[in-house]
């Protein structure tokens, strides 16, 4: 079934049309990425979808019901929660006020604890963290608060923008294999801008290729991976 639908998006920074006419199916339970050069308009789609930048043009639906006008807190309490490019996570606050902050829109306590347990299975080391500010992490350590952070609001769909970003390849690893493991083993739906394509497609199942506001190509994750063409004309040689 599908969960989240674009049909001919469309939108700008001022004079600028950074999305000119998105059309994409994510099925609930996918991991889908969304792959592209610096400026093809991957950021852009999931503020789109998350309700930072308002469309102007097309239609978006989420779980069969257009989405019109919503403002992000609106957003998360539909199901889509974003964990934005650079982290952002609040500096200033520990690990664990942190990760309260994710559940900021829930008002289920005996889920919210539920669920900071299953956190902090997945990111052992926000555990021992969890009396630390966050500007103290590590780059690593940080992307997995902010991971943490979007998991507390109990998503039907986590948008993630470039989690790979300035990260040491092992990390990069372990970041993923925790993405794979919310993805089978909760059912939760995934979408994630990255520039790493090898990774990326490495990990998801499915991909949409961006070139300047348009898709160019979409398929299954490891059809893209084998097709250097693909790789070499629209992701910089990135495999």
């Amino acid at each position: 079934m599908a969960l989240l639908r674009l049909n001919n998006v469309e939108a700008s920074y001022g004079s600028v049309r950074a999305l000119q006419g998105i059309s994409l199916v994510i099925e609930e339970g996918s991991f889908i990425t969304l792959l592209g050069a610096n400026g093809a308009g991957k950021s852009t789609t999931l503020k789109t979808i998350s309700g930072t930048v308002k469309p102007s043009a097309g239609t978006i639906e989420f779980d069969g019901k257009p989405l019109d006008g919503q403002t992000p807190n609106q957003m998360v309490k539909l199901g889509v929660a974003q964990v934005p490019e650079g982290r952002k996570i609040f500096k200033d606050l520990t690990v664990a006020e942190n990760l309260n902050v994710g559940a900021y829109s829930r008002k289920d306590k005996s889920g919210i604890k539920s669920d900071l347990e299953w956190v902090l299975d997945l990111f052992p080391v926000l555990k021992e963290r969890g009396r630390q500010l966050g500007g103290t992490l590590s780059g690593g350590e940080q992307q997995m608060l902010a991971i943490g952070r979007g998991l507390m609001a109990r998503p039907r769909l986590l948008l993630l923008d470039e989690p790979s970003l300035g990260l040491a390849p092992i990390l990069i690893a372990e970041i993923f294999k925790t993405l794979r493991t919310i993805n089978k083993e909760h059912g939760m739906t995934l979408m994630v801008v990255e520039q790493n394509a090898n990774v990326a497609l490495k990990n998801a199942n499915y991909g949409y290729v961006l070139q300047v506001g348009r898709i160019a190509v979409e398929g299954k994750a490891d059809e893209l991976r084998k097709n250097d063409d693909i790789v070499n004309s629209y992701m910089g040689g990135q495999g």
